[in-house]
């Protein structure tokens, strides 16, 4: 089946049907953010370095780094966060931009094999991104909409997608590091969004056979108790075919979901990773250091 292979300079991730659900970290996005926004802009990159660790730690395999601020020099903020990050963590990065010469600054800088987001149907685009891709022997983001906009036909959008990727092809990209996005819509506005992913999902699954990936808080957005939407999503899309998401690890719901969807799926040998979460230590099974502590302290030292 396909596999997705991404890297830093030091750790791989592979992005799979029958692999573990992979986690792309989204804080670090001064989309919504004025606070990260203007210490970006000035050159104060203490959040992200912050926000980068705190992920990495509560689960994030890959962070995806966004550096679109209104009126400032994007291409050498991102170039910069995208060191800082790969100082402070050892995960693949994903290069996030809608700036070509941002994205072409932040793969002159990355160590290891890049995904790059991302790349529409829009024939400007592809012809711009594409060859980028190729020269950096990235992998790719693939969004299903094109120059008509974002479809609501679910199978509209799949035949953006499959277009995105035969042009891949062209230039030397294989279907294994194109990662489709079918776009996830709110669904407290369009009531069938989430019918609409799963059903593009699947095919793309079967018929292209692609990894897929999605901003999955975009489901919940403008409804009450967002991560508890956002784990119900994930579940159900994972099961579907789905086998990454840009989405923040910090929310419990949401790892609780993923870690639960493997262990459904099968993705999850004999529960390892669930147990290791989730295991209450037993009383018997104190840390040694402490065991240490009490054989000295009865030893009157």
């Amino acid at each position: 089946m396909t596999e997705t292979v991404v890297s830093s300079a030091s750790k791989e991730v592979r992005i799979g049907f029958d692999r573990p659900f992979v986690i792309i970290g989204e804080r670090i996005n001064p989309t919504g953010r004025k606070i990260l926004a203007e210490e970006m802009k000035n050159g104060d990159y203490s959040r992200v370095e912050s926000d980068a660790i705190a992920q990495v730690e509560a689960g994030a395999h890959m962070l995806d780094v966004n550096a679109g601020i209104p009126l400032a020099d994007e291409p050498a903020i991102l170039a910069r966060a995208i060191e800082l990050v790969q100082s402070v963590t050892d995960v693949p990065i994903s290069i996030d931009s809608s700036i070509v010469a941002a994205l072409e600054s932040g793969l002159a800088v990355y160590q290891g094999k890049a995904l790059v987001n991302s790349v529409t149907g829009e024939e400007e685009r592809l012809e711009s991104v594409l060859p980028l891709v190729k020269k950096h022997g990235a992998a790719v983001v693939a969004i299903s909409n094109d120059e008509t906009g974002i479809s609501e036909n679910p199978d509209v959008r799949f035949e953006v997608a499959k277009k995105i990727v035969e042009r891949a092809a062209d230039h030397g990209i294989p279907r294994e590091d194109v990662v489709v996005d079918p776009l996830v819509m709110p669904i407290g506005a369009i009531n069938a969004a989430g019918k609409q992913v799963m059903h593009i999902v699947r095919r793309l699954r079967d018929e292209l056979q692609v990894n897929t990936t999605c901003g999955a808080s975009n489901v919940s957005f403008g409804l009450p108790n967002r991560n508890g939407i956002n784990a119900a999503f994930l579940t159900m899309a994972i099961s579907s075919g789905l086998t990454s998401a840009i989405t923040s690890p910090l929310h419990a719901e949401t790892m609780q979901a993923v870690l639960g969807a493997d262990v459904m799926m099968g993705h999850d040998p004999d529960c390892r990773h669930w147990i290791a979460k989730y295991r209450e230590p037993s009383a018997d099974r104190e840390p040694r250091g402490r065991r240490r502590r009490r054989r000295r302290g009865s030893n009157g030292r």
